[in-house]
């Protein structure tokens, strides 16, 4: 059985969770069935397999809802011979497993393209052996780990000092795996019923060179990977048009692909005069009319660029290659090329940002919106939430962050400027869920069934007070970068060290007059 943590049309949209269905269903050993929150293909009499791919902390608590629901115990040692293998994969779970590590049997760190067949094979040598020896020997399958076969160690004072295994035989630290071949994902479901209708979606890039200090997607899936143009890209697209006429192209970056011009001039033949084209969040910087104007000639109505804030010295702190100019242009292109609108991304509460930061993103917005009548502005705004793996892991909430979205808001909406806020209250929920340790189960357990509710998190939490560390150490403090992390025995693509340099060189710049901090003529980058 393979669980996606949210309804139907939202779990078959996900780019993931189908490559990871249709690579199992491929399978002439296995018999997959798919579930939803709100469907699920007929259920097998018995399971012996049960996996869920979650993309998004906040999906986490769902998992024991399904596990319920198809009546699985929810602890891992709770479960024996007769009961289903539970695993788990996707970007929250290989950046920070830990707070749901006591539901899960196996955790799969990194890209599925080769873990996701070692992990079947090596499932099949010992089928049918008792469960213990069934998870040693996938404990031993790099890019595994089996949570039940390590334990945390704390000091007296609750601070966590190591996650170490119980056996001899299970490696200390366990490695995410990356795949470096030439081609990348693409979908293998088209359907009217999804949140985006009957749209076929390939990957262009995978991670993102740009390196932005507090940015998972960038820093966990390192190194940057681009499939080539005739061998990855035009056979992946040529597989979905024959069916749809709607093209998505996603990545965290899709405009940096070496080759990304030429797969536009590809995609401007008259063959696809009438498939519409959308993109995913593109860098400001590589916007052209041209680029605009192909979009616009292939149905799309707007382009989405991360600009993170309006204060050149804030993004320059968190490494943002990005000026203003680049943002002005970007707009103007947008709007020559035929777009009717922009959507910028951007955050509140990041590392030692203050009040005249907000305030530069409300000028910027407002500036723009003069500069360019007619084309219609939106800003997402996010409040800045600590990750795993990242420079900024070490970093915590910053509760003025809530006043700050309520500042935009004051400056933009009443000048006609688009804002779509996310909740503060549910970043600091994501925030607990990210940075925490194994002594978070519990408060999930206590919120099953009632976990879109803020309140019944803070609730649980404190009724479990004298076993959890403080709310605030976990969600706002600082954290001194010689701290052990939850996550610090699962290697990430760069090592803890060079992940504080990049800190220490990003605050350091954010306490710098901007003109010393932006490189010059005479002080060129390095």
């Amino acid at each position: 059985m393979l669980a996606f943590p949210s309804t139907y049309s939202v779990g078959i949209t996900s780019l993931g969770y189908q490559v990871v269905w249709a690579s199992l269903a491929g399978r002439s050993d296995l018999d997959v069935r798919r579930l939803f929150t709100d469907q699920g293909d007929p259920p097998h009499r018995h399971c012996d397999l049960f996996g869920l791919s979650l993309s998004w902390e906040l999906d986490g608590p769902v998992l024991l809802d399904l596990l319920e629901q198809q009546r699985i115990p929810l602890w891992s040692t709770e479960r024996g011979d007769d009961d289903p293998i539970v695993f788990g994969g996707g970007p929250v779970l290989t950046a920070n497993p830990e707070p749901l590590a006591p539901f899960f049997d196996v955790v799969l760190l990194g890209d599925g393209e080769l873990l996701l067949p070692a992990f079947i094979d090596a499932l099949q040598e010992v089928r049918g052996a008792p469960r213990q020896q069934q998870l040693k020997r996938l404990a031993q399958v790099e890019g595994i780990y089996v949570p039940g076969l390590y334990a945390p160690r704390y000091d007296a004072n609750g601070q966590l000092q190591a996650i170490e295994p119980i056996d001899s035989a299970v490696p200390a630290r366990i490695s995410k795996q990356t795949w470096r071949g030439n081609t990348l994902s693409h979908s293998t479901v088209i359907t009217p019923e999804s949140a985006w209708p009957s749209i076929h979606m390939v990957e262009v890039v995978r991670s993102c060179p740009e390196l932005c200090r507090f940015c998972l997607a960038s820093y966990l899936t390192l190194p940057f990977r681009t499939p080539s143009l005739d061998d990855g890209l035009i056979p992946a697209v040529e597989k979905g048009l024959g069916a749809t006429k709607r093209l998505g192209l996603l990545g965290a970056s899709v405009t940096q692909h070496p080759q990304f011009n030429e797969l536009l001039q590809w995609l401007s033949q008259p063959q696809f005069d009438d498939t519409r084209i959308s993109v995913s969040s593109v860098r400001a910087a590589t916007v052209t009319a041209h680029l605009a104007a192909s979009l616009a000639s292939r149905g799309s109505k707007s382009i989405t660029i991360a600009i993170e804030s309006g204060s050149e010295r804030l993004r320059q702190v968190v490494n943002k290659k990005l000026s203003e100019s680049e943002i002005y242009a970007a707009a103007r292109y947008a709007k020559e090329g035929g777009l009717s609108a922009l959507k910028l991304y951007g955050m509140a509460g990041l590392p030692s940002e203050n009040d005249d930061d907000i305030e530069a993103t409300a000028s910027l917005l407002l500036a723009l919106k003069k500069a360019t009548p007619g084309l219609r502005l939106s800003l997402g705004v996010s409040s800045f939430v600590p990750k795993a793996h990242t420079p900024f892991q070490w970093q915590g909430v910053r509760p003025e962050a809530e006043k700050r979205l309520k500042l935009l808001a004051k400056r933009l909406k009443p000048k006609g400027i688009d804002l779509r806020p996310e909740s503060y209250g549910w970043s600091v929920i994501q925030a607990l869920l990210s940075r925490s340790d194994r002594r978070l189960a519990p408060v999930i357990a206590a919120v099953r069934g009632k976990s879109d509710s803020q309140g019944s998190w803070k609730r649980a939490y404190k009724e479990l007070k004298g076993d959890l560390p403080p709310w605030d150490d976990v969600v706002h403090s600082c954290w001194s970068s010689d701290r052990v992390l939850p996550w610090e025995h699962l290697e990430g693509p760069l090592p803890k060290s060079t992940l504080a340099k990049h800190q220490a060189e990003a605050l350091t710049d954010g306490a710098k007059p901007l003109s010393a901090a932006l490189p010059t003529e005479s002080n060129p980058p390095h």
